[in-house]
């Protein structure tokens, strides 16, 4: 054993690695996406891992693995599982020969997603046992845990850590690389009785997965994520349930108070641990549920109390004695439990608080996706047109001065809204705009149903050749994969002619002219048509000139501030530009649009 200062996610990692992992498949996704990373990293060398093209995908291979007897980790985010549940909900019915954990990070804030959903509600509803880990030690632990109980019991088991969990940092005791487990799959064996989804089959197993659960709910009673934390010598007769980091912040919060109430602590949220929870709330009156998102915890006490016939009030969420939505912090936390207790509740004062800056999001300087969106826009002009945006850098595209994202769902769906206008409107010219990464991840059956419903849409694909949001992953787009392998790319451009596409044209964004009149001579076309905007992402390509402002010649009229909205613009009290060399990658898109030609000196690589 030895000691390292760890990320949540690396832990996690190192934890797979220490039981023994044998296949890692994923789809990056803030705030899972470290895991994935760390296990390529840190691979050992006989640990096969790949960045899937989307969640699904990654499920199915991590399951085709574990048919085999390998022990196999899925990494994705919680909206991830939502494109992985159909594999999900069949493999449980199904089940597994080698151990099958599904890491899957939620964003309570949300901070870096669509939705604020919860998987411990999922797990119920899919009967995956789910694991629920409140600091970066335990996180480590659970992952090991994690597939000791998944080979045990022949199921997938979700690992569902939060935010703060998955990005704070702790020193914790790890396994040396000589004390990880080794694991040997025996191979596929063959037997459709097993492997092949039938009525007769998921009936059979249905009530067996019920009895299971049924049994993990007493079994899970004693294990050691699952705990009570017992009360001061003067305590009421109240006590607090709590889950994952609202753990760390509500024993934060009593650490010394001899009045503190006694704390259940939920690490397996479901199936949940109704024996020791019920010897909890045995002689409580009340009884305070701290957790991030949904009631899970507040529900199943009020269930215990019901099945036991305790007399105990379950206040929470449901309540309205915790916030409904939103993430925890240490003092939402804590004016809920001084609430609770009865005491006065400490609220900072404003003068106390400092106030940040307004700090809306931004396209990078230099991005090539705000020179494809202003071609677009300028090409569009006075015409009655819907943008239709997606999920990543370029949902940024809503924001002023561009303006271009009049809708944004989910990764894909931006193609098939444009669609859905186009159908009630037809005369309607529908963009629907996709990165590279999610082309391939979300948008090609899309492409399809488009081509094949003969809508008419315009599809702009903008291909900054990376995973830019998530942080720079390789895709099939760009020729590599996360083992460091070379490999033939998958082209774009080869994908929208197999399906069908007469019309697909490639243009450098940043060449303003030649992009705007692509954008007009593509978007007349008849059907379903496609423009590739084709540029490298800033942050994989380096300026080699930067751009500046000959003051003599700036009007003010910050034409360029006013249409591109780049941070590296800096109006000045006089009225004049100037440009932060900093920031300033030389895109030239700032040149190509002052009306005076005052800006020079960038060059496009």
């Amino acid at each position: 054993m030895h000691r390292e200062f760890l990320m949540g996610n690396e832990a996690m990692a190192l934890g797979a690695l220490a039981a023994g992992v044998n296949v890692v498949a994923g789809y990056p996704g803030t705030p899972s996406t470290e895991v994935l990373e760390t296990v390529a990293k840190r691979n050992p060398g006989n640990v096969y891992v790949e960045w899937s093209v989307n969640e699904k995908a990654g499920m199915e291979v991590a399951a085709g693995a574990a048919y085999c007897g390998a022990r196999t980790l899925v990494t994705c985010k919680q909206v991830g599982l939502n494109v992985a549940s159909d594999p999900l909900m069949s493999l449980e019915y199904i089940g597994v020969k080698g151990g099958m954990v599904v890491l899957v990070a939620d964003d309570p804030g949300p901070i870096s997603s669509q939705t604020e959903q919860d998987t411990r509600t999922f797990g119920m509803f899919s009967k995956v046992p789910v694991l629920d880990p409140s600091s970066v030690h335990e996180a480590y632990q659970m992952m090991q845990d994690a597939f000791e109980l998944s080979e045990r019991i022949g199921s997938p088991v979700i690992v569902r850590p939060t935010t703060r969990v998955d990005h704070g940092y702790e020193a914790i005791l790890v396994k040396d690389q000589d004390e990880w487990e080794t694991k040997e799959s025996e191979g596929f064996v063959r037997d459709s009785s097993r492997w092949v989804i039938f009525p007769r089959l998921s009936v059979k197993n249905h009530a067996l997965i019920e009895e299971r659960n049924a049994r993990l709910s007493d079994e899970l009673s004693d294990y050691a994520g699952n705990f009570v934390v017992s009360a001061g010598p003067s305590a009421p007769r109240v006590g607090i349930a709590t889950q994952g980091v609202s753990y760390e912040y509500v024993e934060e919060h009593l650490a010394g108070d001899e009045g503190r109430p006694s704390v259940l602590r939920v690490g397996t949220p479901f199936p949940f641990p109704e024996r020791l929870a019920g010897d909890f709330l045995e002689g409580l009156d009340e009884v305070l549920c701290v957790e991030e998102l949904d009631p899970v915890i507040e529900r199943a006490l009020v269930y215990v109390c019901g099945r036991r016939g305790i007399s105990c009030r379950i206040r929470g969420k449901l309540t309205g004695d915790v916030r409904p939505s939103g993430e925890n912090t240490v003092e939402s936390v804590a004016a809920a439990i001084d609430a609770f207790l009865g005491r006065d509740v400490t609220v900072p004062a404003p003068d106390d608080v400092p106030q940040l800056p307004v700090r809306p999001p931004v396209l990078c300087a230099g991005c090539p996706h705000r020179a494809s969106f202003y071609a677009v826009k300028r090409a569009m002009a006075g015409q009655k047109t819907i943008f239709c945006g997606d999920i990543g850098c370029y949902t940024l595209g809503n924001a002023q001065p561009l303006d271009m994202c009049d809708t944004c769902l989910c990764m894909g769906a931006g193609i098939d809204i444009a669609q859905g206008v186009f159908h009630v409107e037809p005369d309607t010219r529908a963009f629907a705009f996709v990165g590279d990464s999610t082309f391939f991840a979300s948008g090609i059956t899309g492409t399809v149903n488009a081509f094949y419903n003969q809508a008419e849409m315009t599809l702009v694909v903008l291909d900054n050749s990376t995973t830019a949001m998530t942080g720079h992953q390789p895709h099939p787009g760009t020729g590599r994969t996360v083992m460091g392998a070379a490999v033939r790319p998958v082209s774009i451009e080869g994908v929208l002619r197999g399906i069908g596409l007469t019309t697909v044209e490639t243009v450098d964004p940043l060449d303003q002219k030649l992009a705007v009149e692509t954008v007009r001579r593509v978007s007349a076309e008849p059907g379903v048509k496609a423009i590739i905007f084709r540029s490298p992402c800033v942050v994989l390509a380096k300026p080699t000139a930067r751009s500046h402002v000959d003051a003599s010649a700036c009007i003010g009229c910050q034409r360029c501030v006013k249409q591109l909205g780049c941070p590296a613009l800096e109006p000045q009290e006089d009225g004049r530009v100037s440009i932060d060399q900093s920031q300033c990658t030389g895109c030239t898109l700032c040149e190509q649009v002052c009306p005076v030609h005052a800006i020079s000196g960038g060059e496009r690589l």
